[in-house]
C-alpha cells in the first residue's frame, strides 16, 4: 500500500467511510426528531369522540329552557365536557366552523378567540363505526398552540343550532424517539445502507485503479527515462500526453532533458575549447623561449615580443573567466548609476570608428538622447566595445555596421547590426556559450570565445536581455539589447 495505487484506495475508501457514516448519522439525527406518526393519535382521540355523545351531555344537565339559549347549552355541554377531558387526559374544545371561532377550550387558552387549524374530513376507522357514526364521517386535522402541534377529532355538537358548532378532542403529536424510529424503519433502511455501501467500496476500487494507472503511468515512464538519462542516454523522451497535468509533467521533464543535454554539451565544448585555447599559447611560449634558451630564434626580440603577447592573452582568458565565474556567482560588484545609452553608445562608435575605417567599413550611428537606466557605466561600456567590435571584424571592406538605440516596452533597445558573415541557424542557439567561437579558423588572432557570454551576463546581471538574430551565413548578424528604464533616485540609491 506504499504505492501511489495503494494510496489512492485507501483515500477512496477513506472518503467511502465518511460519505456513508454522514449519511448514517444524518439519517439517526432525522429519526430522533422525527414527529410520530399521526393516526395512532387520531384512532384514539377517535375512541374518546365516540364516547362523547353532545345529546346525553345535555340530557344529564337537563332544565327547563336549556334547549331554547344556544349558550346556555354550550356552557352546560362545556362543564361535561370538562370532566371528559380530565378523564381522558385530553384537551376538548368547542368551536364555530361558521365563522372559525373557539367558544369553549379545556385549557382555557384558545376561549373567546380565533381557531388557525389545518381542517379536513376524517372518517372513523371501520372498526370503531357504530350508531350515527357508522357512515356519518367526522373532522380531524391539527393546530398549533404554544409551538406544540395538536392533533384533533371532531363531531357535531349541538346539532339543532344553526352555527356549525363542534366538540374537538384534541392531543399533543408525540416526537418518535430513536428506538421506535429504528424498529419501524430500520428494517428496510439499513439493508439499503449496506447495500450502498457496498456499491460505493467497489466503485471506489475501480475507480482509484483507473485514476492512478492514468497517474502513475507517466511516472513510471519518467522514472525510466530518468534512469535512463542518469546512464548517460540523453536522447530519452517521454511523451507528451494524458491529462493536462500529465503533459504539463512530460514538458517539463523534456525541457529539462535539453537544458542538461545542452549544459553536458557545453561542458564538453568547453573543455575542448580551453584545453585548445590553452595550449596554443603555451606551446608558443614554451617553443619561443626555448629557441631562446639555445640560442637557435634568428630574431630574440622579435621572439620575446610574441613570448610577451601570448602571456597577455593568457592573462586576459584568466581575467575574463574570473569575471564571467563571478557574474554568474552575482559576486562581481558594479557602481551603479543613472546612465544615458543614447550618449553611451554613440561616444563607443566614435571611439570604434577609426578601427572600421581602417578596415574600410562604414560605421553608421543613429543614436538620440534616451531615458536615463540604472546601469554600470564601465560594464555597459565594456558590453558595447564588445558587440561593435565583433560586428566590424566580421564585416568585410565594403560592408556597413549599425548601431541605433529607441524606446520600446518600457526600456531602451540598443540594436547593433552588420552585413558581415552572419550566422547559420545551428549557430545561433550557442552563440553566448563559453570559448564557442562561429569562426574557428582565425588563427592566433582570434579571440578568447568569452566576450559573449560575459555580454549576456552583464546585460542580465542589469536586468535586461540579449538576442542575436541571422537570416543565415553570409547575410549579417545582429544584436539587439533590452534594458529596463529606472527611477533616478532608485538608480542614485543602488550606486
Amino acid at each position: 500500500m506504499r504505492g501511489i495505487r495503494g494510496r489512492l484506495l485507501l483515500s477512496y475508501l477513506f472518503l467511502v467511510i465518511v460519505a456513508v457514516g454522514t449519511i448514517g448519522l444524518s439519517f439517526i439525527l432525522i429519526l430522533n426528531t422525527r414527529a410520530a406518526p399521526p393516526e395512532p393519535v387520531y384512532q384514539e382521540l377517535a375512541t374518546i369522540a365516540l364516547q362523547a355523545d353532545p345529546l346525553r351531555l345535555l340530557l344529564e344537565s337537563w332544565h327547563p329552557g336549556l334547549l331554547r339559549d344556544p349558550d346556555e347549552s354550550l356552557a352546560a355541554l362545556g362543564g361535561e365536557l370538562s370532566g371528559l377531558a380530565a378523564e381522558q387526559n385530553v384537551r376538548v374544545l368547542i368551536a364555530n366552523l361558521s365563522n372559525r371561532s373557539v367558544v369553549y377550550d379545556s385549557e382555557g387558552r384558545l376561549t373567546g378567540g380565533p381557531l388557525h387549524a389545518d381542517i379536513q374530513n376524517y372518517r372513523f376507522p371501520a372498526g370503531l363505526r357504530r350508531g350515527q357514526y357508522a357512515t356519518v364521517d367526522a373532522l380531524g386535522g391539527s393546530f398549533i398552540d404554544e409551538n406544540r402541534e395538536w392533533l384533533f377529532v371532531g363531531i357535531r355538537g349541538l346539532p339543532f343550532a344553526e352555527d356549525q358548532y363542534y366538540m374537538l378532542f384534541a392531543d399533543t403529536r408525540p416526537v418518535q424517539t430513536l428506538r421506535e424510529a429504528l424498529s419501524d424503519f430500520g428494517t428496510e433502511i439499513l439493508p439499503l445502507l449496506a447495500q450502498a455501501a457496498l456499491i460505493s467500496v467497489a466503485i471506489a476500487v475501480a475507480l482509484s485503479w483507473i485514476i492512478s494507472r492514468s497517474i502513475a503511468r507517466p511516472l513510471q515512464t519518467m522514472s525510466k527515462a530518468a534512469g535512463a538519462i542518469a546512464a548517460g542516454h540523453y536522447e530519452r523522451r517521454i511523451p507528451e500526453q494524458g491529462f493536462e497535468e500529465s503533459r504539463d509533467l512530460g514538458q517539463a521533464f523534456n525541457r529539462l532533458v535539453n537544458q542538461v543535454q545542452g549544459e553536458q554539451r557545453s561542458q564538453q565544448d568547453f573543455l575542448v575549447n580551453v584545453s585548445h585555447d590553452l595550449k596554443t599559447p603555451l606551446t608558443s611560449i614554451q617553443g619561443f623561449s626555448q629557441a631562446i634558451v639555445d640560442g637557435a630564434a634568428p630574431d630574440p626580440a622579435k621572439a620575446a615580443q610574441i613570448i610577451y603577447d601570448e602571456a597577455a592573452r593568457l592573462n586576459r582568458m584568466v581575467t575574463e573567466l574570473t569575471d564571467l565565474a563571478r557574474l554568474q556567482a552575482g559576486r562581481l560588484s558594479m557602481n551603479i548609476s543613472p546612465l544615458d545609452m543614447g550618449q553611451l553608445t554613440e561616444a563607443i562608435g566614435q571611439r570604434l570608428s577609426i578601427v572600421a575605417g581602417e578596415k574600410g567599413v562604414t560605421l553608421k550611428l543613429e543614436t538620440a538622447p534616451m531615458p536615463a537606466i540604472a546601469g554600470d557605466g564601465d560594464r555597459m561600456a565594456q558590453v558595447l566595445t564588445n558587440l561593435l567590435s565583433n560586428a566590424i571584424k566580421f564585416t568585410p571592406a565594403g560592408g556597413m555596421v549599425t548601431a541605433r538605440t529607441s524606446m520600446q516596452n518600457n526600456g531602451v533597445v540598443v540594436e547593433i547590426s552588420d552585413t558581415g558573415v552572419g550566422m547559420s541557424a545551428e549557430q545561433l542557439p550557442r552563440i553566448f556559450e563559453r570559448f564557442y567561437q562561429v569562426d574557428k579558423a582565425r588563427g592566433p588572432q582570434r579571440g578568447t570565445g568569452l566576450g559573449l557570454a560575459i555580454t549576456q551576463e552583464i546585460v542580465q546581471a542589469h536586468g535586461g536581455t540579449i538576442t542575436a538574430g541571422s537570416p543565415g551565413e553570409g547575410k549579417g548578424s545582429s544584436f539587439t539589447l533590452w534594458l529596463p528604464y529606472a527611477q533616478l533616485g532608485a538608480a542614485r540609491r543602488r550606486g
